[in-house]
């Protein structure tokens, strides 16, 4: 099963991944300018993996924000944006946004993608 949760209260937000599991949206208003980090737990028994972000405004598509390799392949990375970060462990990513605006204001998605070598 496939679970992203926010730092700040645990609550689930949406999902998209091969397997699914998505719960009610979720509203978090933070300052602006202050850092939000939302995290994404995952299960996998690949080694070779990337983790993907993506923004979505409504009545749009989803927009990449970044990905980052995870275990085998950790040093893997590319950030369009540079107030984004992400970091990785064996089970979660993390987005963390420094400096937000109201342009953040969207339904944020993690996604996973697995490869052979």
């Amino acid at each position: 099963i496939f679970e992203a949760h926010r730092n700040a209260d645990s609550k689930s937000v949406p999902l998209i991944i091969k397997r699914v599991q998505l719960s009610d949206k979720e509203e978090y208003t933070p300052t602006e300018g202050s850092l939000v980090s939302l995290s994404c737990r995952y299960e996998t028994r690949s080694d070779y993996i990337l983790l993907y972000w993506y923004r979505h405004y409504s009545n749009q598509a989803p927009q990449f924000l970044l990905y980052k390799g995870a275990r085998s392949q950790s040093g893997s990375e590319h950030i369009s944006d540079k107030r984004n970060t992400s970091k990785t462990s064996w089970t979660s990513t993390d987005l963390v946004i420094t400096s937000v605006t109201l342009a953040d204001t969207a339904l944020y998605h993690c996604a996973l993608r697995e490869y052979t070598q």
